[in-house]
């Protein structure tokens, strides 16, 4: 199992890597979830898929994609969007609910958001607690590397369960909300301190 963050800049080393996320995105959220999002070549993406994020992917050595995330500064802006929760906010967008957050959703250099966070639906039972411990654990990485220590998440509001098991420090930014008929919560995933 290997975990790799692609970028724009570097997405050109690692073949079909992207390419593969994206279709692990689309067999999760719309096969699979039957959410509706826009897709081409049966690949998943949307308007924050732009040179200003980062993915972070969990593979094995032949390029199948186990799990994956978004990250996207949210200072960033393109067109009329800057990042899903404070777009959500904004009433950007019909399918997440616009009272997602306690507060306003902050425009931080030290913050990203965490967006499209999974575990592809055919991962074996046996390795998805690792899969996903691995993934939280590069996200770390990847978001001390940018300079930044937090990330703001939608999660499943099941988050309380495993957080301790990833080893990072969360908390509650918004209300627990059914979207899809799934509770989900707005979470800051805290990673200033050393890695577990």
């Amino acid at each position: 199992m290997q975990t790799t963050t692609l970028s724009f800049a570097n997405m050109h080393n690692h073949g079909e890597l992207f390419a593969n996320m994206l279709r692990a995105r689309r067999e999760l959220f719309i096969v699979h979830n039957k959410w509706n999002l826009p897709e081409a070549m049966g690949m998943e993406y949307d308007q924050y898929d732009t040179p200003a994020s980062r993915w972070v992917v969990v593979h094995d050595e032949t390029g199948k994609v186990l799990a994956g995330n978004r990250l996207t500064p949210t200072t960033h802006n393109c067109g009329i969007y800057s990042y899903m929760i404070r777009d959500a906010q904004r009433g950007l967008l019909e399918t997440i609910p616009a009272d997602l957050l306690y507060d306003t959703a902050p425009t931080q250099a030290h913050i990203w958001e965490s967006s499209r966070l999974f575990v592809a639906h055919d991962t074996p039972a046996a390795i998805r607690r690792r899969v996903h411990a691995q993934l939280i654990a590069q996200l770390g990485d990847t978001v001390r590397s940018l300079g930044a220590s937090h990330c703001l998440t939608l999660l499943a509001a099941t988050w309380p369960r495993w957080a301790d098991r990833v080893g990072v420090k969360m908390r509650a930014m918004g209300p627990v909300l059914v979207i899809d008929g799934v509770e989900n919560q707005v979470v800051e995933m805290d990673f200033s301190g050393p890695r577990h």
